[in-house]
């Protein structure tokens, strides 16, 4: 189920219950979640993409092993808030989602996430290998935080 703002996830899932964010790219999916009091944003774990089903059936653990209640999903708007190419990617991983899971869920504009991660990865000069190992959870996290902060 596709909810339209975040404020209204927190009523479809129950109290011990976490949300996932994701930051979907076309060769990894950052994955973070929250705490059960929808507060703090914690980054998880980067897949790497292969077929959907594989993806599916790590994200499926991740939902088992965390009691994950719903999914907000990093949209790339572009910068005048006008959806390019991009977006329609992320709203067909929206749609497999869907297909395989029965959770809420709802899209968080992500604009200059994965920017604002690398430069705090730069500023901790972190090496370009390490930058490539973690930016893309560190950008789900940060993306679902907005949404926490925004839902409080």
């Amino acid at each position: 189920m596709l909810l339209g703002n975040p404020t209204h996830l927190k009523h479809f899932i129950a109290l011990d219950q976490r949300l996932m964010g994701f930051d979907p790219g076309t060769k990894t999916i950052g994955l973070a979640i929250s705490d059960t009091s929808l507060k703090v944003a914690t980054p998880l774990k980067t897949i790497k993409r292969k077929k959907f089903r594989d993806d599916v059936a790590e994200i499926a653990a991740v939902i088992k092993e965390y009691n994950i209640g719903g999914f907000l999903i990093g949209l790339p708007l572009n910068m005048d808030g006008s959806e390019g190419p991009r977006c329609q990617s992320s709203r067909q991983f929206q749609k497999n989602l869907e297909e395989n899971f029965d959770l809420p869920m709802c899209f968080w504009d992500e604009r200059l996430s994965t920017a604002a991660v690398t430069r705090t990865l730069l500023e901790a000069d972190a090496s370009r290998k390490r930058r490539s190992e973690v930016v893309d959870k560190m950008a789900a996290a940060f993306i679902l935080q907005g949404a926490l902060d925004y839902m409080s």
